[in-house]
This record gives C-alpha cells, structure tokens and sequence, in this order.
C-alpha cells in the first residue's frame, strides 16, 4: 500500500506543478485551449496567475509528502487536494449546461477520478508510520 500512496502523490504531484507552472507562464493558452474553460468569462490574467501559484505551491505539498512518505504529511497533502479537488468537482456537476455536453460529463468523470483517487491513497495512510 505504501507504494500505491506514493504513486498517487507523485502522480497529484507532477500534474499540480505542471499546471502551475502552465499558468504561471502563460495563463491565456489555458483559457483559449482548455474544454470548459472559458464557458465562465471573462478571462482574467490575475486570476489564472493567482491559480498557478496555488497550483505550485500545492506540488510542492504534494512532492514533499511523496518524497517523506510519513503518515502526517501525506494526509495532509491529500487533504489539501482534496479540498480543491472536490469543490471543483462539485462546481462542474452543477453546470453540465454548457456548449457540449458530452465534453462536460466527461470532464465530470474525470474530475470525479480525481477525487477518488487521493480518497484511495487517504485510506491506504492507516499504514504509513
């Protein structure tokens, strides 16, 4: 189990920062290239550097607790993306109106696995020392 809590975190980990680091520099392509996205205009620019921020500082939470594999800094880190995670999955749920609705419950999917996913690496923390 403590193998898969890892992979978990390396895999958070390694999307936070690079999405981070996406909105860090250039936060427009984001909103232009991303399905959803831009469905809740208008865009704006320190809003998406603000979220790449967030986004860093989060892999780095995440890395860390992947690197130290102890129990406390792995459980908060999964909560911590978790409590991204979920509300962002929840906002999606409520708005599968838009232009393609295939697009958005497919996005729900996804968004639901990433929710799942660090539920599953919480449950594997009982072990973790």
């Amino acid at each position: 189990m403590r193998t898969y809590v890892r992979i978990v975190l390396w895999i958070l980990a390694v999307m936070e920062l690079l999405l981070g680091l996406w909105l860090m520099i250039v936060p427009k392509t984001f909103y232009d290239q991303v399905p959803t996205v831009n469905w809740t205009p208008p865009y704006s620019d320190h809003l998406f550097h603000d979220f790449g921020g967030a986004s860093l500082g989060l892999g780095i939470v995440l890395t860390a607790a992947a690197i130290r594999l102890d129990r406390f800094w792995t459980v908060i880190a999964l909560i911590a993306y978790l409590a991204y995670a979920g509300p962002h999955l929840i906002f999606h749920l409520g708005h599968l109106d838009g232009d393609e609705r295939t697009l958005s419950i497919g996005l729900a999917v996804i968004l639901a696995l990433m929710v799942a996913l660090p539920l599953s690496a919480l449950a594997g923390t009982r072990k973790l020392t």
